[in-house]
């Protein structure tokens, strides 16, 4: 969570009427056996609508934590958490951690920190993102069943992404002043700053590239992973 003081404190304090940080129009429910849980909206989510933001209930795991590695919480820790730029691991403590891959998804993680909706969702569909923007430390097989399926996820996936995904990622956010926010009260306030002048300017725009994990931390990543035994990391 981005802080604006030495103590700590939140830079935007989270208010909202509801106990969620993934969007109060989603729930979780059971696909089946083999794909597990997934999110799906209960009514309408405009396209540009944010639909998830990290906020400070998230657990957050340092490179080094030995959580990562404990008998009772690795499996846990390395299939539900995703890893930011700076090497933290991050394990959302609502229903975002179910949100699944798609190769074609309809909801994508933005440099900005929050997660957007690429284009209207209709009540009863799944919302999903790419995985390869999460800094997987190992390949996962996909299951998405898109068109446009690429069979894989790979962390090398990210470099021939980014551009694709920035398109997206301007088309959908430029609707974000005409659509119901409610989840901006826990975007932090530099944040919103950037975003502001963006949408107001058109100058400034936080590609998504700004997570990727560096290749250093990356490293770090991998030996984490191999070392849990586990070849899958999901959000």
């Amino acid at each position: 969570m981005c802080t604006d003081n030495e103590a700590g404190l939140p830079a935007r304090l989270p208010w909202v009427p509801f106990a969620a940080m993934m969007h109060p129009h989603t729930e979780m429910r059971l696909i089946n056996e083999e794909m597990g849980f997934g999110v799906f909206a209960t009514r309408p989510i405009p396209a540009g609508t944010v639909v998830y933001v990290k906020d400070a209930l998230d657990i957050e795991f340092a490179p080094g934590d030995p959580m990562i590695h404990h008998p009772a919480y690795a499996h846990t820790v390395e299939k539900y958490t995703y890893i930011e730029p700076d090497g933290m691991r991050v394990l959302s403590w609502d229903h975002a951690k179910y949100v699944n891959h798609c190769c074609e998804p309809s909801t994508l993680t933005t440099g900005y920190g929050f997660e957007i909706a690429l284009r209207d969702l209709k009540p009863g569909e799944e919302l999903t993102d790419d995985y390869a923007i999460f800094n997987s430390a190992m390949p996962m097989a996909c299951m998405c069943g898109a068109p446009g399926c690429r069979g894989m996820v790979r962390s090398e996936d990210f470099d021939g992404m980014v551009e694709s995904w920035d398109l997206r990622i301007r088309s959908a956010i430029a609707s974000y002043g005409e659509v119901p926010q409610l989840l901006e009260s826990l975007i932090p306030l530099g944040t919103m700053r950037r975003l502001r002048k963006y949408l107001r300017t058109g100058e400034g725009f936080r590609s998504v590239a700004t997570q990727k994990l560096p290749a250093r931390r990356r490293a770090i990543a991998m030996i984490s992973a191999n070392g849990n035994g586990h070849h899958k990391l999901t959000a």
